[in-house]
């Protein structure tokens, strides 16, 4: 009892792992799991349709039965007429007894037809609901999967699109943008290095000029010394 109950568990356990595999798979390719549900109600329709075509038969027979024993009891019916015109009495009873039956099986194959046309009518019925089904179905695949491809398209362009980093393209933009202040930097340096250097030769100039000018006023102080060395001195 213990050992058929973990087996049992243990059947149960695998096939819950299976299921739960073919679950995967099918969400993985849900084409064939809609490919396995239309291929299973094929199968069901084909054995629908077979029992349909075993009542449709069994109507037909009963159908055939019944007009044979309608046919004959007309049949009886006139010879039991005839009978009763010519006073056969004991043809008459058989006659009598033979309608009796006709009768009573008729009624009956009446009641079988009834049911067996009402049987093919719901056998037909659900052949033609399972039919509508399938159609609906194979429509249904068709608009899921072209759903699921389109959105799958999307994705993979949109990943796409996320994987286009706009780093490089911005790099290469602050390089250009960077180069470009570089070279208005350097227009700025060499405008500020000429005043500089224009600066500096002036002060060079000024110091120039200073320098001459002290040496003019030495050279005249010397001339303006010996000038008075020079001149003889008076004498009271």
């Amino acid at each position: 009892m213990a050992n058929n109950a973990i087996f049992a568990r243990l059947v149960n356990l695998w096939t819950g792992f299976i299921s739960l595999w073919v679950s995967d798979v099918e969400k993985e390719h849900p084409e064939i799991a809609y490919q396995n549900a239309i291929a299973s109600m094929i199968e069901k329709y084909t054995q629908l349709k077979a029992a349909t075509g075993a009542i449709i038969a069994r109507r037909q027979e009963i159908t055939s039965r019944l007009e044979a024993h309608e046919r004959e009891l007309a049949s009886v019916t006139t010879d039991l007429e005839a009978a009763l015109a010519t006073n056969q009495d004991d043809l008459a009873v058989v006659l009598i007894q033979k309608k009796n039956t006709l009768d009573a099986a008729i009624t009956e194959l009446r009641a079988d037809a009834t049911q067996a046309t009402a049987d093919a009518d719901n056998a037909k019925d659900s052949l033609i609901q399972v039919k509508s089904e399938i159609d609906k179905l194979k429509a249904e695949k068709e608009r899921m999967l072209a759903q699921m491809h389109s959105a799958q398209a999307r994705i993979k362009i949109q990943g796409q699109l996320d994987g286009l980093s706009v780093d490089a393209e911005v790099q290469a933009l602050g390089a250009v943008r960077d180069h470009i202040k570089s070279q208005v930097a350097q227009a700025s340096l060499g405008a500020e290095l000429q005043n500089s250097d224009l600066d500096v030769r002036l002060n060079k100039l000024r110091q120039s000029s200073g320098s001459v000018t002290a040496k003019a006023q030495l050279e005249a102080m010397k001339q303006a010394r010996a000038a008075a060395q020079a001149t003889p001195t008076k004498t009271l």
